[in-house]
């Protein structure tokens, strides 16, 4: 027929550009022999031949690509013109014939079904879905053809419009094919899931059936019928009472009817009926090669494919076997950052850690524990130690997939534990001698003197070399670092969580300890959220340098600074912190971010949000304060134990307990300081890329792993430099706008955790309790610290933190984060600056809203919303 017209056997996913993404997946399975009902597409060059016709099209999609997104009454404006337009704009002759010459050789004794299929060639991932017109049941020549038309004037809906203005589409570049299929005139209508849509589960097929036609379905006008079936048996059926079903009209068009009462709570479909759908289905992804949505319909004893499309919101699976059953937990949440992370800094931390068990999916990191989980003693303590260290909600989802019984019957490698002992031992033993044998401040100072041992050991190992042996340098320092972080800070860092549970249990009343995490010494980001403070202190005094703070750019940052009244003497005083602190940043575990070295203006808001909050020095006395406060706590707690071996153990616990949680942020600050230094090199040879032309810009070198860039290095790497970049940029831009899950199963499942007992409020929000107190006040959602604009006696809401944060706890009132436990960062920070937290409530950004007023209860784990602000 033409590239005007092609019938599904004609079209594969390679016509996608011609016929959009519901024909191109139509061709797909008609050409593979799955059932589809006849048709054909109309394809996008016949669109575009129809628009070509008119002598003023042109003038109408340069007004509608000149509009303003948030001008609606122009947006309406300009979409009635252009539809009127195209609604009396004739069809030219030619295509007339072609589209009737089809429409001939499938039957014009048959209904169709008539649906739109939008591409957008400058962003294929985009989603149209929903935007454009289908209509149903049309029968006879005038009514496809106006039925095709309408399609082609539904691009241009205000909704369609306002869509693509917002999201910067050119309307030129926005084509439509249309497709016209057989209607099936169906007893039952469904839609079909080859994997679980609510939890994940690769592994089950979830099915929606009702009577008649699907739109009922799709429209959510019932309630539809819901069958699970998993490893071939049907897990669950839930059968709706289904009122309502969409029928055709003999003469053309659909009705709504409601159906006998008898009818409407009957199964729409038998068992057989279920499990022939799942495995039809399952062989449809299988061809695909990802989980499909499809759309399905039954008309006697024949079953039809109308719609087959990926399931979006899945969130992708690290590349291990499905069976066993594994189990992993989001290394983002243990770490306080969960947002996507480019190639390179995934490769980074792959490399510092066990690459078998830090595994990468959705451009994110999951830690893989099962090996571990199947001893009888992984099982026992591994969700415990979570449990108190880190997420509770996390130690929950694990503790309820041990339990399962397809992951106990899996026996654990023989001699697992034999084989880790002699690392693991020397730890142990440093463990003990820590908490009862060694001089806690002295451990403090022997372990600042190895970290600054280590930084300019690799800080001359990285240096002292270039090109791709600079490159291999760096990937050999980072090979041992893990190991090496493990054995030499570990012990110590773990002494801190310990040395609260022994005191907790001996004391029988935590609320004693919370004064004893105050002003801890030696706490690196303690002293840094200090340092903040001191500078907003000096630039009270500098009304110059802060108005050209307010306005400052980065790429002249330093110089501008020179140029206003003071701005040298802040200049020497911003240039110091950064001397200490300029390596660190929000989200600094992913290699990829910017450091506050690299973006100073980072730091600018936390600056005069302090000016703005803080009285001058009351950082400082504050943290005077904190550690009278402690020392008294330390008093009242041992007078009450009394003298004797209790008391000689109580006074050395918390000196370790204090000492010990001073070094807690130690080996994260060594490790992001070695990790900017190999940044700081990396860069280098990127900007030489750059010059030599096999890059375009030094950003695109964070879309290839280390061991990538040292092929490149090396001239071998096997594919093409700048189709790689374009295709993992567009990859990590879908896997930005995916929420991941805190633990998930080889399956697939995103496992949630039984939720925590007890009577709480009507609307309380739960998470964890880890600072104590109740507070209200107005909420401040923060999700980029560099952004926050947080005034005095707000809570901070956000949806993690870790020390790039630190700065913002001077004036926050309160924290609620989504994730977190007990011995995270924003827990710890919040109980030394004495300010109720309460982490690892679910999605509290989007639940929570600026300026509601909310009481956080750190004593009990509840956030409840108040009112809004009035």
């Amino acid at each position: 027929m033409g590239s005007r017209i092609l019938f599904f056997e004609e079209v594969d996913r390679s016509s996608l550009s011609d016929v959009g993404g519901k024909g191109a997946n139509l061709g797909e399975l008609s050409r593979a022999g799955f059932p589809v009902p006849g048709g054909f597409c109309v394809t996008t060059s016949a669109y575009r031949h129809f628009l070509a016709t008119s002598p003023d099209v042109d003038t109408y999609l340069d007004a509608l690509n000149a509009l303003d997104p948030h001008d609606l009454e122009s947006l309406r404006k300009w979409g009635e013109r252009i539809r009127n337009h195209l609604l009396h704009l004739d069809i030219p002759a030619s295509l007339v014939r072609e589209i009737v010459s089809a429409w001939e050789s499938v039957g014009t004794q048959n209904a169709y079904a008539i649906r739109s299929s939008a591409t957008a060639e400058d962003l294929p991932t985009a989603s149209f879905a929903g935007q454009q017109d289908t209509f149903l049941n049309i029968r006879g020549r005038d009514e496809l053809l106006q039925s095709i038309r309408k399609c082609w004037v539904s691009l241009f809906t205000d909704r369609a419009i306002a869509y693509r203005a917002k999201n910067g589409f050119d309307h030129r570049h926005v084509y439509l094919s249309v497709v016209v299929q057989r209607m099936v005139q169906p007893e039952v209508s469904g839609i079909l899931f080859t994997a679980d849509p609510t939890n994940g589960h690769r592994n089950t097929v979830s099915i929606n059936a009702s009577f008649g036609l699907g739109e009922a379905i799709v429209s959510g006008m019932v309630s539809a019928d819901l069958y699970k079936v998993k490893s071939g048996q049907i897990i669950q059926k839930t059968i709706s009472e289904k009122k309502l079903a969409i029928q055709s009209l003999p003469e053309g068009g659909t009705i709504q009817r409601e159906l006998p009462l008898e009818q409407q709570s009957q199964p729409a479909l038998t068992d057989s009926q279920v499990l022939q759908l799942a495995t039809w289905g399952k062989e449809i992804e299988k061809h695909f090669g990802s989980p499909q949505d499809i759309e399905f319909c039954i008309e006697g004893d024949e079953i039809f494919t109308v719609q087959s499309r990926p399931i979006t919101s899945l969130y992708p699976l690290p590349d291990i076997p499905r069976e066993p059953l594994q189990v992993m937990f989001s290394f983002g949440h243990v770490q306080m950052m969960t947002d996507a992370m480019k190639p390179l800094g995934i490769s980074v931390l792959r490399t510092i850690l066990p690459k078998q068990v830090l595994l990468e999916a959705g451009s994110r990191l999951f830690v893989n524990p099962t090996e571990f989980l199947r001893t009888r003693f992984g099982r026992k303590a591994f969700p415990r130690v979570l449990h108190h260290l880190f997420d509770e909600r996390i130690s929950r989802a694990i503790h309820d997939v041990i339990q399962r019984p397809d992951f106990q019957q899996v026996s654990p490698k023989p001699r697992f534990f034999r084989s880790k002992w002699p690392f693991f031992a020397p730890i142990a033993k440093e463990v003990w001698n820590n908490l009862w044998q060694r001089d806690p401040e002295e451990t403090q100072r022997q372990v600042e003197r190895f970290m600054e041992e280590k930084w300019k050991e690799v800080h001359e190992r990285v240096q002292g070399s270039h090109g791709v042996e600079r490159l291999e340098t760096i990937q050999r320092v980072l090979n041992g670092l893990g190991k090496e972080l493990l054995q030499n800070l570990f012990p110590y860092v773990i002494s801190f969580p310990i040395s609260y549970l022994l005191l907790k249990k001996a004391l029988g009343n935590p609320d004693e300890l919370a004064s004893l995490n105050k002003s801890l010494p030696g706490n690196l980001t303690s002293e840094m959220g200090l340092q903040i403070g001191d500078l907003a202190d000096r630039l009270r005094q500098l009304p110059e340098v802060e108005a050209y703070l307010r306005q400052a750019e980065d790429d002249r940052f330093y110089e501008g600074l020179d140029q206003v009244e003071g701005g040298a003497t802040f200049r020497q005083a911003f240039t110091d912190f950064i001397q200490q602190y300029g390596h660190r940043c929000p989200g600094e575990i992913d290699l990829t971010r910017p450091r506050w070295r690299e973006v100073p203006t980072q730091l600018v808001p936390a600056i005069l949000g302090h000016m703005r909050s803080v009285e001058p020095g009351a950082h400082r006395r504050k943290f005077q304060q904190g550690e009278e406060e402690a020392q008294e706590a330390k008093q009242r707690i041992l007078n009450r134990v009394g003298g004797g071996w209790k008391g000689r153990r109580i006074q050395r616990l918390i000196q370790v307990y204090r000492y010990m949680g001073g070094l807690r942020e130690h080996p994260k600050y060594l490790a992001t300081r070695i990790l900017d230094e190999c940044k700081k090199a990396i860069v280098a040879e990127l900007e030489e890329w750059v010059k030599q032309g096999v890059l375009n810009k030094v950003a695109d070198g964070y879309y290839f792993t280390l061991e990538e860039l040292i092929q490149i290095a090396h001239s071998s790497f096997p594919s093409d430099i700048s189709a790689t970049v374009a295709e993992r940029k567009a990859a990590f831009e879908r896997h930005q706008s995916l929420t991941p899950p805190k633990v998930m199963t080889s399956e697939g499942e995103r496992v949630t955790g039984s939720p925590r007992q007890g009577n709480f409020p009507e609307g309380a929000l739960l998470g964890n309790p880890v600072s104590a107190g109740v507070v209200e006040g107005k909420a401040r959602i923060v999700h980029k610290p560099e952004e926050a604009q947080l005034h005095p006696g707000e809570i901070l809401v956000a949806p993690h933190t870790d020390p790039g944060w630190t700065p913002l706890f001077q004036s926050a009132n309160a924290l609620v984060t989504e994730v977190g436990g007990l011995m995270t960062h924003g827990a710890v920070v919040a109980r030394e600056y004495g300010i109720p937290a309460v982490v690892g409530i679910d999605r509290a950004t989007e639940k929570i809203e600026n300026g509601q007023r909310i009481r956080v209860d750190g004593d009990q784990g509840v956030v409840m919303i108040l009112m809004d602000d009035s």
